[in-house]
């Protein structure tokens, strides 16, 4: 593997650490030649294959991230040809990211609207082409390629932590590094990040077996599966559902802008997953050494203005109302004057209906603590104004907003 990177650094966070009275580590996925760990499961599995059958020549896989970067990297690396199967919704971004690090050695197939659409076209290719699957976390040889960030973390510290906190998407990560502590640093205790939009792991191990999750929030893309990966849960099935963290999507925002803010790290949604679980493990590891596996940083920073606005909802910040307002002159100054000095309007629609007595109005508003909103309401209330609160309907909020 050292002919392809160097190991990712491991690196103390002063910021973190402080905050929450531990001593605090990142292990810098998201600074890998792909800005994941997912080359590593990619280079182990391609060399055991081609170890095994030199003139295999074909490889294929489907993804729409970081696999099919790791997957395109390691392709060149070995001079093999890859086929990488795509959603056609792919953005243009990935899709060049992917290309510049397979070059000439690989073929990008933009094929269906949905994963599983692209993943029945990619296996359908390998069985005609009799071409190898790469997995992007159900295999074997993916997971033992993983479980290299724990052998290169405990390289780089003087013992081994008190914690490592591990985000799950399809399990492959959290597997190999699970085998790989259990036999080198056997006391070492582990908790795992999910989102709470696919919560799959979880689930699985609540149920005893694995489980199919009926919906599944894609806001953060590199870890929303609806089923962990069989071969990780065979790892994974005695892991207590207790230690498994359920991280909002919304507070995984507020994590992504810290650390962007803040530390000038840019991170992922689910690369920042393990940092933003250390919001539930607070009491559990003050005083302790603990390392937080920061496991990818493609960020699309077309996404920073939705980041914020969720972070922003989430941290009570942010609110969006509908009134109901009369059709009268000066009724628009009555209701800035309620406004208070902090508050800001950050959106304003008003369809005037001239056949009734009454409009609607659908309004953002921006404060700077999130008690002003107490407030804002009390004389609402008092002046007579008819108002709901969408900020927390799903459905509304996503049509209007």
């Amino acid at each position: 593997m050292r002919d392809l990177f160097e190991p990712t650094p491991l690196q103390r966070n002063a910021h973190l650490s402080a905050r929450f009275g531990a001593d605090i580590w990142l292990k810098r996925e998201d600074l890998s030649p792909v800005r994941s760990y997912k080359i590593r499961g990619a280079f182990n599995a391609m060399r055991k294959v081609l170890a095994a059958d030199p003139a295999r020549g074909l490889f294929v896989c489907a993804s729409a991230g970081n696999h099919a970067q790791g997957v395109a990297f390691v392709c060149r690396h070995f001079g093999v040809k890859g086929v990488i199967f795509m959603p056609v919704t792919t953005p243009q971004q990935k899709i060049a990211k992917t290309r510049t690090f397979g070059g000439d050695c690989i073929e990008i197939v933009l094929t269906g609207d949905y994963f599983d659409d692209t993943l029945a076209a990619a296996q359908a290719y390998c069985a005609d082409k009799g071409a190898h699957f790469l997995a992007p976390f159900d295999d074997l040889d993916v997971i033992e390629g993983q479980a290299s960030v724990a052998v290169e973390m405990l390289a780089q510290l003087p013992a081994p932590p008190d914690m490592v906190v591990l985000p799950v998407g399809g399990g492959g990560l959290s597997a190999g590094i699970r085998t790989a502590l259990a036999a080198a640093a056997p006391d070492t205790a582990l908790r795992f990040a999910e989102p709470a939009g696919g919560a799959s792991l979880r689930a699985a191990l609540k149920a005893g077996a694995l489980v199919t999750l009926d919906k599944v929030d894609t806001f953060v893309d590199g870890a929303a599966v609806a089923r962990v990966g069989a071969a990780p849960f065979r790892v994974l099935a005695d892991v207590p559902p207790a230690q498994v963290i359920v991280c909002p999507e919304d507070r995984i925002c507020t994590t992504i802008l810290d650390m962007l803010n803040t530390e000038g790290i840019v991170l992922e949604p689910a690369g920042a997953l393990a940092v933003d679980a250390l919001s539930d493990l607070r009491e559990d590891i003050r005083g302790k050494s603990v390392v937080c596996v920061t496991s990818g940083g493609n960020f699309d920073f077309e996404r920073l203005p939705e980041v914020k606005e969720r972070a922003q909802r989430f941290l009570g910040l942010k609110k969006y109302f509908i009134l109901r307002m009369p059709q009268r002159p000066g009724v628009l100054r009555e209701f800035l004057e309620l406004l208070g000095p902090d508050d800001d309007i950050a959106r304003f629609e008003y369809m005037k209906k001239s056949a009734r007595n009454f409009g609607s109005v659908l309004i953002g508003i921006e404060t700077g603590d999130p008690a002003n909103f107490d407030l804002l309401r009390a004389r609402l209330d008092g002046s007579g104004f008819v108002y709901t609160d969408i900020t927390e309907d799903d459905t509304l909020a996503e049509f209007v907003v």
